[in-house]
C-alpha cells in the first residue's frame, strides 16, 4: 500500500529510542523527511544516519523538551532545512516508576513540563502553519497506563491521561482545518524502557527478571512483547492520507493486553 507521504516532513520527538526510532525509520521508507529529535544527541544522529544510508532523508536536531525556550529556534531551524512541518510525532520519555502518592511538587511540575506542557508549546507552535495549508497530523504516543493505570507507574498515569483529553479537545478545534491528531498507546512493546521497567520490578520483588517477563507475557492474548515496527507502522498510517476519517481517536497497539472495552 502507497501511504502517499512522499515529500511530506516529519517532526519525531523521542526520535533515538526504540518506539521513536521504529517510528522515524518508517516514515521516511515511505519518502518522508524526517527531523530526528531527541535529548540523546548522539542517539538522534545514529538514527539519521541509518535513515540515510538506507536512502531516506533524516536530519538529527537535539533538542530538550524541558527548555520551552528554545521551541522557537528549533521550529525556525526545522523551517530553513525542510520547510513547515506537516507530521508531528509527540513522543517523550516517561518519569521513573513511583507511587502516585507522596512524590514532590517539584518532581510532578518537572515532569509535566516535559511530557505535557512542552507537547502543546510544540503543537501550538506549528499549528498555524498546519491550519494555513489545510493540512497537518499531530499523533501522541503516550501509554497504556491511561486506559489501564499501571501499578507504580502513578506520575506516567496521571500526566500522559492529561494528553488524551488534550488530544480528543483539539480533534474537533482542527477538524475542518484538514488535520487529524490521535492518540496512539504502545502496550509490552520490546524496548528499552519495557526492559528498565521488567528489571525494576524484578529487583523490588526480588524475582529473576526473566520470571516477570514470562508473567507478562501470559497476560498478552498474542502471547508476546510487540515488535517497535509494528507500532512504527500504525502511526505511519495515521500519518498518511489514507487515515483522513481517523481523529480524535485512541488507537491501542498491544497485542490485546487490555482488557477493558
Amino acid at each position: 500500500m502507497d501511504l502517499q507521504l512522499k515529500g511530506k516532513t516529519a517532526l519525531v520527538f523521542g526520535a533515538a529510542g526504540g518506539l521513536g526510532s521504529a517510528i522515524a525509520k518508517t516514515l521516511a521508507s515511505e519518502g518522508t523527511s524526517v527531523i530526528v529529535a531527541d535529548i540523546d544527541a548522539e542517539g538522534a544522529d545514529a538514527i539519521s544516519k541509518s535513515i540515510r544510508s538506507a536512502g531516506g532523508q533524516g536530519m538529527p536536531m537535539h533538542c530538550d523538551l524541558s527548555d520551552l525556550t528554545s521551541i522557537s529556534s528549533m521550529i525556525a531551524q526545522i523551517g530553513a532545512a525542510f520547510g513547515p512541518v506537516d507530521i508531528l510525532v509527540n513522543n517523550t520519555g516517561g518519569p521513573p516508576p513511583t507511587p502516585v502518592s507522596g512524590q514532590s511538587s517539584d518532581e510532578w511540575l518537572k515532569y509535566f513540563n516535559m511530557m505535557v506542557r512542552s507537547v502543546i508549546a510544540v503543537t501550538d507552535a506549528l499549528l498555524p502553519s498546519m491550519r494555513e495549508r489545510k493540512w497537518g497530523r499531530i499523533i501522541t504516543s503516550t501509554s497504556s497506563g491511561v486506559v489501564a493505570p499501571i501499578p507504580n507507574l502513578g506520575m506516567s498515569n496521571s500526566l500522559r491521561l492529561a494528553l488524551v483529553g488534550w488530544s480528543k479537545t483539539l480533534a474537533r478545534e482542527v477538524g475542518r482545518d484538514g488535520i487529524t491528531t490521535n492518540i496512539v498507546l504502545p502496550g509490552r512493546i520490546g524496548t528499552g524502557r519495557i526492559n528498565f521497567l521488567d528489571e525494576q520490578k524484578a529487583k523490588r520483588e526480588n524475582r529473576p527478571v526473566q520470571d516477570v517477563i514470562q508473567e507478562s507475557i501470559n497476560t498478552i492474548p498474542v502471547g508476546r512483547y510487540g515488535d517497535p515496527q509494528e507500532y512504527g507502522d500504525t502511526v505511519a498510517f495515521l500519518a498518511s492520507p489514507r487515515a483522513s476519517y481517523i481523529t480524535g481517536s485512541v488507537i491501542r497497539v498491544d497485542g490485546g493486553l487490555i482488557s477493558s472495552i
